[in-house]
């Protein structure tokens, strides 16, 4: 909604939360002209006196205001009722992604400016875990702590979410929006980015806030994926790429172990909902491994763009001529080549390796290479990437591993070609039937169902 034109706000605000409210007062200006254009002066100006009257109470502890404030709400119409609670509603959302970007710049800045290690960040949690003058064998011990964890996040959904995609998506681009105005920018960039704010807040406002339907398991499945495309596909790689990074300063370079994967347990959560079947399953494992094969496709056809390397220039291993050799491409154009030459036979290794795995067509593949052969197991692929990586590290080509093909490898050794382990949650009776009639046919034991707890333990961990 509009702001008040004094600047009550920043004024008792510390000058590093300024940029905040500056944000905060633009986001509201521009939902508060928005509602004006679509709703009309009477709606908005309901809005604005209510607003009003919420500050004075809010501010002031005053009475008369909260008086005012009641009756103006009991006044309202249904219709009027749902613009208010869409306006206030909004407001609050934009509010937290001025926030959340507010965070985000304030650790930019203390990065920028050399100051110590902020809480949440990968350098204050090794801070916390060797102190500020760790010896070698403290930082030995952290590796070999990693070589042995296991941290699997899990994903779960509720079947009451109703937020929607569309909405989150909006919001997303107005969060992108806010950070580009970080940058210096010209008159005519500045008025562009507005005029793009106004346009997401006005595609918020005319979209619908709430489901009208309950979510299926498949919309569970799909909203759970989107996050995968926008957060932890790019976040996780750059996870373990802090890490290495912080214990190579510390004097300990090191290849962490992929101790970090995902899971979830949309799809195969069977405890209370009879809607989750074994085809639920099927589908969920199906769509999520569909997504990583679609991205592994499109980073590695993009390495193909970037690794132009020509083997007139520079030298490259014998393994990568090797992978090269084993390539289906046939061009003269890339003969000299290698690592396009590669590259290419990595794709069509991978399209057989989704074809095999999900079937033809379910994936999307520029091109099909008859004969080639799929990958047996994830590793395979990330051996091939490992021997692109030591041929440019060994022929003065160590910069161009990391923008794309470091957290490639990183991706692949966290998801391989499943992208999460799914979690099956069902009634403690259906498993105790389905493992006992698995330990009567295989000869172990005909009476499972009778033996005691402590008896059924030592069965099953001996």
């Amino acid at each position: 909604m509009t702001q008040p034109a004094t600047p009550d706000l920043p004024e008792i605000a510390e000058d590093k939360d300024r940029p905040l409210f500056e944000d905060i007062r633009l986001l509201g200006r521009l939902l508060g002209e928005v509602i004006r254009e679509q709703e009309g002066d009477a709606v908005f100006d309901i809005v604005e006196a209510i607003r009003k009257a919420a500050v004075r109470f809010r501010r002031d502890n005053d009475a008369t205001a909260l008086a005012g404030l009641d009756a103006q709400l009991r006044d309202l119409t249904p219709a009027q009722t749902v613009c208010v609670v869409r306006a206030f509603s909004y407001f609050s959302h934009l509010a937290n992604i001025a926030e959340d970007r507010h965070h985000n710049r304030r650790r930019r800045i203390h990065a920028l400016t050399g100051s110590p290690p902020q809480a949440g960040t990968i350098a204050y949690a090794l801070q916390q875990v060797l102190g500020d003058t760790p010896g070698s064998e403290d930082t030995e011990r952290l590796v070999g702590f990693f070589g042995t964890a296991h941290v699997v996040p899990v994903l779960t959904a509720h079947p009451t979410e109703v937020q929607r995609k569309s909405v989150l998506d909006a919001q997303y681009g107005i969060a992108e929006l806010l950070a580009e105005r970080d940058r210096e920018l010209t008159l005519r960039e500045r008025s562009e980015n507005e005029a793009m704010l106004r346009a997401r807040v006005t595609s918020l406002w005319q979209t619908r806030m709430l489901r009208d339907a309950r979510l299926t398991v498949a919309d569970e499945i799909e909203n759970a994926l989107s996050y995968y495309r926008t957060t932890f596909l790019k976040e996780v790689p750059a996870l373990y790429a802090d890490l290495e990074v912080s214990l190579d300063g510390l004097g300990h370079p090191a290849r962490l172990p992929p101790f970090l994967q995902m899971g979830s347990w949309i799809g195969g959560d069977r405890d209370g909902n009879p809607n989750v079947t074994a085809h639920t399953l099927e589908h969920a494992v199906t769509r999520q491994a569909s997504v990583i094969f679609d991205h592994y496709l499109e980073e590695v056809h993009q390495l193909g763009a970037e690794l132009s390397v020509s083997s007139l220039l520079v030298g490259a291993s014998d393994a990568l001529k090797a992978l090269a050799e084993l390539s289906p491409d046939t061009s003269p154009h890339r003969a000299d080549e290698l690592y396009r030459r590669a590259l290419i036979g990595i794709y069509a290794r991978l399209v057989a390796s989704a074809d095999v795995r999900l079937g033809v067509g379910v994936v999307h593949a520029r091109r099909r290479h008859e004969g080639a052969s799929a990958y047996r197991r994830a590793r395979d692929f990330v051996s091939d990437l490992d021997v692109l990586a030591n041929s440019l590290a060994a022929h003065h080509g160590a910069s161009l591993v990391a923008p794309r093909l470091a957290p490639l490898i990183r991706a692949a050794e966290a998801f391989g070609f499943h992208l999460a382990s799914v979690d099956l949650r069902q009634s403690s009776d259906v498993h105790e039937h389905v493992v006992a009639e698995l330990l009567a046919k295989a000869g172990v034991e005909s009476e499972y169902a009778v033996l005691t707890e402590t008896q059924k333990c030592r069965l099953l961990l001996s």
